[in-house]
């Protein structure tokens, strides 16, 4: 049985509880072994995060120590999947670079805040994790992100919407699903779910479902190349202890 373990905290107004329970029953449905946990010290020991399947961090902002960025980045490049949403894991940590090296982006604003009605887009792509999902309309919070640009963009959002000092700039489209690679492991993020509400929108959890699988499977995959990517620590001098 594939294992996943659910970290969550943070900020109260993304409803991390709820949206973590709402993950479980996901991950439950397809057969997966979960471990739900509400403190960030569920990172420290890193023998254990290598034996997973999965990882999903539902934790917004907050302070972490590097060792245990270093525990979850050390067991994603040695296979282990790490996916989520919104802020709980792409505004997680600001302070940690690290963190947002790994995941592929940081969000910086929001503009219009909650209650922006904006369109969900599928990108053309080879990857089956979009195939079939059709685009759709959300309103919730719509994320301006900075993100990496080694990603596989999946799904966009045109900026602007609401009106601001960024509106004098060009439109453009903001990426909302992505995938990237990080050592021999395979991160999945969405930028949906403000409220624990929008994770129940049918092409949301679709959209999140194959996110877990897809990382979870690249475990097997990884286990075949038969070696370890070489481990990448912080070489910062301001980390956060």
């Amino acid at each position: 049985m594939r294992k996943a373990l659910i970290v969550w905290g943070g900020w109260d107004g993304h409803q991390p509880e709820q949206v973590a329970a709402i993950f479980k029953r996901q991950l439950e449905a397809e057969g997966f072994e979960v471990n739900v946990q509400d403190t960030l010290e569920a990172f420290r020991d890193g023998e254990y995060l290598k034996s997973l399947d999965l990882i999903v961090p539902v934790w917004t902002m907050g302070e972490i120590q590097q060792e245990l960025v270093n525990n979850v980045s050390a067991a994603v490049q040695s296979g282990v999947g790490l996916a989520g949403c919104h802020g709980g894991m792409c505004d997680a940590f600001r302070v940690n670079v690290d963190w947002q090296f790994m995941t592929g982006g940081q969000w910086v604003a929001h503009p219009g805040n909650d209650g922006v009605h904006y369109k969900v887009e599928m990108r053309n792509s080879s990857s089956p994790l979009v195939e079939g999902i059709p685009d759709f309309e959300v309103a919730s919070e719509q994320y301006y992100l900075h993100v990496d640009p080694a990603v596989e963009v999946l799904a966009t959002t045109r900026f602007p919407v609401v009106d601001g000092p960024h509106a004098y700039n060009k439109p453009v489209d903001m990426p909302v699903a992505w995938t990237k690679r990080w050592g021999l492991g395979r991160v999945y993020y969405n930028s949906l779910g403000h409220q624990a509400n929008i994770m129940e929108i049918n092409e949301v959890q679709e959209m999140m479902r194959r996110g877990f699988l897809w990382c979870a499977d690249g475990k097997e995959l990884a286990a075949q190349v038969g070696e370890q990517a070489v481990a990448y620590t912080s070489m910062q001098d301001n980390q956060v202890n």
